[in-house]
């Protein structure tokens, strides 16, 4: 997939889930998210910090 794809792709599926979820229910899905994403950025800088130490 390219850029477009899949910006495209997560556009789609965010419509399908603020369609099917309640505003309390979004809210804590995207919280959720960005945690998720937050870890994953954390981890992938220590490991590359790690990696060249």
């Amino acid at each position: 997939m390219n850029a477009c794809e899949i910006s495209a792709a997560v556009t789609a599926i965010a419509n399908v889930i603020f369609q099917k979820l309640n505003d309390d229910e979004v809210a804590l899905l995207g919280a959720i998210l960005v945690q998720l994403g937050d870890t994953l950025e954390t981890m992938s800088v220590q490991k590359e910090i790690c990696e060249n130490q």
